[in-house]
């Protein structure tokens, strides 16, 4: 947020802070009023009411002259509803572009020598359009878009989720941490979308063919035709001929008469491809210039000083003639435009369209000169080459018998189980097995599974005897419900965590309703889930560089991490206390059936689904994250406790 309402010396109006964040404007709603700004690079301090207070307002202190005393402008906000909100946002927009102005502050060059070497202006100016080139090449860089503030300002106001995860985060960020850190960490971890946010802004919609989209309509007998200015422009440009002939004709006759008499002309046949018949209606005017040649006014955008002999068609045609043999097809041999014009125009379009497009192999303009030599290799007719000899090392193993035999190294638990069972006790159980089989097969019913795996459908006293330990068995009771759980949880867990194309599509409404929430629960804890991460790979980005002037940094993340975890169970709080209002409603419907029916009928709580298990379950990954985080920093900590005191002992 950029504006709020906000009340100055007693007096409405409203604060706007530039999109460039420079200046800070406050304008007043009386146009009797005088309007103030104030540049970021002159704040000097700015301070905020705490959020237990009544009263809602910022403090900034502006110097303009350095040695003179500062100035003090308080502002009020004066929002019913959202005047917390709007403080937090205009404090965090300040904050940031003022960081952000005292970094560039002290990047400015210092003024050169006197006595300097000054360099020839040709060389400077030669140098500053080198600069310019290689900036324009390498404006994807890292670097550059970790530095293009615009652009991240952009991609967060076109991505409204991912300017809540911005703003959330650097609300619950420490205050330890300057804005420019979190703001680095932030786009550290989301250069990708930076850079393809770039490259989207950079496309533009290319060229088509205007005149195979231009199609006149026959209406009531009378030919319509609908043509912008776009279309008539673009025409101009595929054919320079279209507009000689326009100049020529337009002062004579109407541009209404001309476009309704070129679209039905031969001359329009002629530059769309289609093959002219003596049935085409004549025009007198137009007719002059079939004869006109479009490509002799052309630039030669495709001629190459020197063309590769492996792409040399007309030096393949001077060295080895096609005279002999069968003859080419038609459409390879030369002919005139009025056999098959269709083709060469559309060869003519593919080249004017491709002289706009980019290459995306044209070479370093800085490089040296010349075929690289990966191009060299690639180019190189291998097939005529002789085969490089075999300079391999031959290994000679004189007793094979004694590194491919016999019983080395460890088992693993099933070959040792197989081990041990007996050959004939197993061959026994097999042709058992067979003859169970072929029993069934021959006797018409089949083979049954249940039968040949052991199982025993009609016995239930093996599962349900207590006291007795007995061995699991394939096939039991037991063994295919436990199956079947399990099964069914992976289903079941691989149903919420679709692809990114599904779920753009669910609503967050369906989303809640498959894990028994409710939809403003469920974005709270994404939210808090994405916010989590930040800390985590802002913590790991700390805690692993090793700079001890950062230990405290790391400290207060690590409170920010325990934070987190109450967060999550805030969260899993108020999605039980709705599973629990939703028993209750469940309990009260089921009262009134039984009063109205005299019939009770079954409850089962299980079948209400929700609450705090399904947030510990979606969170139990980011869960044991910050676990294993707190972990490792409290082992740090306690070794770097030990050493102290070993070091404290010495002295």
């Amino acid at each position: 947020m950029s504006e709020a309402s906000t009340s100055y010396k007693k007096q409405d109006g409203k604060l706007l802070v530039a999109q460039n964040g420079r200046t800070v404007t406050w304008k007043p709603n009386a146009p009797s009023a005088s309007s103030l700004t104030i540049a970021t690079s002159e704040i000097t301090n700015l301070q905020q009411t705490p959020e237990k207070s009544a009263k809602v307002s910022i403090k900034i202190v502006v110097q303009r002259i350095p040695g003179t005393p500062p100035e003090n402008h308080t502002f009020s906000f004066t929002s019913p509803t959202s005047a917390r909100a709007e403080q937090a946002s205009i404090t965090a927009l300040l904050r940031k572009h003022i960081e952000l102005a005292r970094a560039s502050g002290g990047n400015t060059p210092a003024p050169a020598a006197e006595d300097a070497p000054r360099q020839p202006a040709a060389l400077a100016i030669a140098q500053a359009v080198s600069a310019g080139a290689r900036a324009e090449e390498n404006m994807y860089e890292d670097s550059r878009l970790m530095l293009n503030t615009e652009l991240q300002r952009e991609l967060l106001n076109a991505r409204p989720r991912l300017f809540e995860i911005f703003n959330q985060a650097l609300r619950e960020k420490p205050d330890t941490i300057t804005i420019i850190q979190f703001s680095t960490q932030f786009w550290a971890a989301r250069v990708h979308d930076l850079r393809a946010y770039a490259v989207e802004k950079s496309q533009n919609q290319g060229t088509y063919n205007v005149l195979s989209e231009i199609k006149p309509v026959n209406v009531d007998g009378a030919t319509r035709l609908n043509i912008s200015k776009e279309q008539i422009q673009l025409i101009f440009k595929q054919h320079p001929m279209v507009r000689k002939v326009y100049n020529e004709s337009v002062p004579k006759m109407n541009e209404g008469d001309f476009w309704s008499r070129f679209f039905g002309s031969r001359l329009f046949k002629k530059l769309k491809g289609e093959k002219i018949t003596e049935n085409d209606a004549v025009d007198p005017r137009l007719d002059q210039y079939l004869s006109f040649n479009e490509d002799a006014d052309r630039t030669e955008q495709f001629v190459m000083a020197h063309v590769p002999h492996i792409i040399d068609l007309e030096g393949n045609e001077q060295d080895h003639s096609q005279r002999l043999g069968n003859r080419l097809d038609w459409t390879m041999q030369p002919s005139t435009n009025e056999k098959v014009p269709i083709l060469r125009v559309l060869n003519t379009m593919s080249e004017k369209m491709l002289a706009e497009v980019t290459p995306t192999d044209a070479a370093d303009p800085h490089a040296p000169a010349g075929m690289d030599e990966e191009t060299y290799k690639e180019l190189k007719l291998r097939d005529l080459q002789r085969g490089a000899d075999d300079n391999r090392i031959m290994l000679k193993i004189s007793d094979k018998k004694k590194f491919f035999t016999g019983n080395h190294g460890t088992q693993n638990s099933s070959s040792t189980t197989y081990a041990k069972r007996s050959p004939g006790k197993v061959l026994s159980a097999v042709r058992e097995d067979v003859r169970n089989i072929s029993d069934g097969m021959s006797s018409g019913r089949g083979l049954n599974l249940e039968t040949a795996i052991g199982t025993q459908e009609d016995s239930d006293s093996e599962d349900d005897e207590e006291g007795v330990e007995k061995k699991a068995r394939v096939g039991n009771k037991h063994s295919r419900g436990a199956a079947t759980v399990q099964i069914m949880g992976a289903i079941n867990q691989r149903h919420l965590h679709l692809d990114d194309q599904l779920l753009s599509t669910t609503s967050t409404a369906e989303q809640a309703a498959k894990v028994g929430l409710t939809s403003g629960v469920l974005d709270t804890l994404a939210m808090t889930h994405n916010t989590t991460v930040e800390f985590l790979h802002y913590f790991w980005t700390v805690f692993l560089s090793g700079d001890a002037d950062r230990a405290l940094e790391a400290e207060k993340l690590v409170e920010t991490l325990a934070k987190s975890l109450e967060r999550i169970k805030a969260v899993a709080d108020t999605a039980e206390k709705e599973r629990e209002r939703k028993l209750g409603e469940q309990k009260k419907r089921i009262e009134e059936h039984l009063q109205k029916t005299g019939k009770r009928r079954k409850f089962d709580p299980n079948s209400i689904k929700g609450g705090s298990k399904a947030v510990n379950d979606m969170m139990a990954p980011i869960t044991r994250a910050i676990g294993s985080a707190l972990q490792q920093y409290k082992q740090a900590y306690e070794e770097q406790r030990a050493q102290m005191s070993q070091l404290q002992m010495m002295l």
